[in-house]
């Protein structure tokens, strides 16, 4: 039996998890298993799960008072039925799929906003007979906790109720206990994969010589993209062709904007579906410091100016981006320190990096992450098989 894995991800205000949801849901997929991606974030369109189906709860999002502000996708606050409704939904999925595998994107590590369904799930998958295989599936960098006796809720939601954590990272870069400190208490579910990173394919001429700016999901990337603008003309590359990448969230209003105010030489765009492609042939890489983009940027070997988003809090970016620089893989601009001559100087220094062509990190996240699930699968099977009369 091949197995069935039922894979929930919740994004709220970029589009990252889901991103990462769907690059491991796709490999899994391609080892041969069945996998059922199930969002509850909003839409959208380009999304690649490869041979894995998509299940789509009532969206939630973050609304203007943070990551516990949750609003339906008309902006207007959740609430008890819309919850209910989302619960409801999420628990006939599971019951009608009957998976041999259940993974959580984040949780309990984050999105605690999200209890009110997931610890229902959890509990059902618990009760469920044949009980699933519980699985966690988590970065490497988590956010800093701001409220005392986080992590260890988190450390006790673990050891109830899952079997395994897929930490997606490289221990050498970023060891899983530096940003949560109850690791200890659950060493022995950790497992490393490597970072989840998309392999850029046969490259071209796409994006051959450009600057290549892009602001993720796009949800808080405005100034970034505005800047760059202004920095161009500043940069040795003022004359060689521009790339901005606005992401699927960033404002109509601020996109049209962008695309009158850019002079000759640079595009404005929404995605790129080749972007990885986009990476290995540009001369300088300009991004936030969000995971994807991050393991993206390694594995195609780019030199990379990077800042990283830090309002309201925000840690895990500015953290992944010191690790880059430590290393000499990024230049960094603080994004308190963002101006056209700071990220045209950055620019302009990354230019001179020897191409990171081998960066020391492992990139293999998502295949080895299914090929663990596979052997979870087949080991439990087998011990299944033995207890049989």
């Amino acid at each position: 039996m091949a197995g069935r894995v039922f894979l929930y991800v919740q994004h709220l205000l970029g589009i990252g998890h889901l991103q990462r949801a769907a690059r491991l849901a796709k490999a899994m997929a391609a080892a041969g298993l069945d996998v059922d991606l199930v969002s509850g974030g909003g839409a959208v369109p380009f999304l690649d799960t490869g041979g894995a189906a998509l299940c789509q709860l009532p969206p939630l999002k973050a609304g203007a008072g943070g990551f516990g502000d949750l609003v339906d996708e008309a902006g207007q606050p959740a609430g008890e039925a819309l919850m209910e409704e989302r619960r409801r939904r999420l628990l006939a999925f599971f019951g009608e799929r009957r998976p041999d595998a259940v993974i959580v994107e984040t949780f309990p590590f984050g999105r605690r906003q999200m209890r009110f369904e997931v610890l229902a799930f959890l509990e059902a998958a618990r009760r469920a007979d044949p009980r699933p295989l519980v699985i966690s599936s988590v970065r490497d960098i988590l956010q800093a906790k701001r409220k005392p006796g986080r992590d260890a809720e988190a450390a006790d939601w673990a050891e109830t109720y899952f079997d395994f954590v897929l930490v997606h990272g490289d221990a050498r870069f970023a060891a899983f206990e530096e940003t949560f400190p109850e690791a200890a208490r659950i060493a022995g579910k950790l497992h490393y994969t490597g970072l989840i990173a998309n392999a850029p394919a046969a490259t071209g001429e796409a994006g051959s010589g450009e600057i290549l700016v892009s602001a993720g999901g796009g949800a808080v990337g405005a100034r970034l993209l505005r800047t760059a603008i202004e920095a161009r003309p500043l940069t040795r590359y003022d004359d060689a062709p521009w790339r901005l990448l606005a992401g699927p969230n960033l404002e109509a209003g601020v996109f049209q904007e962008l695309r009158r105010d850019a002079p000759d030489g640079v595009a404005v765009e929404a995605y790129r579906p080749d972007f990885a492609a986009l990476l290995a042939t540009c001369e300088v890489s300009v991004s936030q410091g969000g995971y994807n983009t991050v393991a993206d940027i390694l594995a195609a070997g780019a030199r990379a100016v990077i800042v990283p988003y830090g309002a309201d809090g925000e840690t895990e970016q500015t953290r992944r981006a010191e690790r880059l620089a430590e290393r000499g893989l990024a230049h960094v601009v603080d994004e308190d320190a963002l101006a056209p001559h700071t990220l045209a100087r950055a620019i302009d220094a990354a230019a001179t990096m020897t191409p990171p062509t081998t960066p020391g990190i492992d990139l293999d996240g998502a295949a080895k992450s299914a090929r663990l699930v596979a052997a979870w699968l087949a080991a439990r099977d087998d011990k299944a098989a033995q207890a049989s009369p």
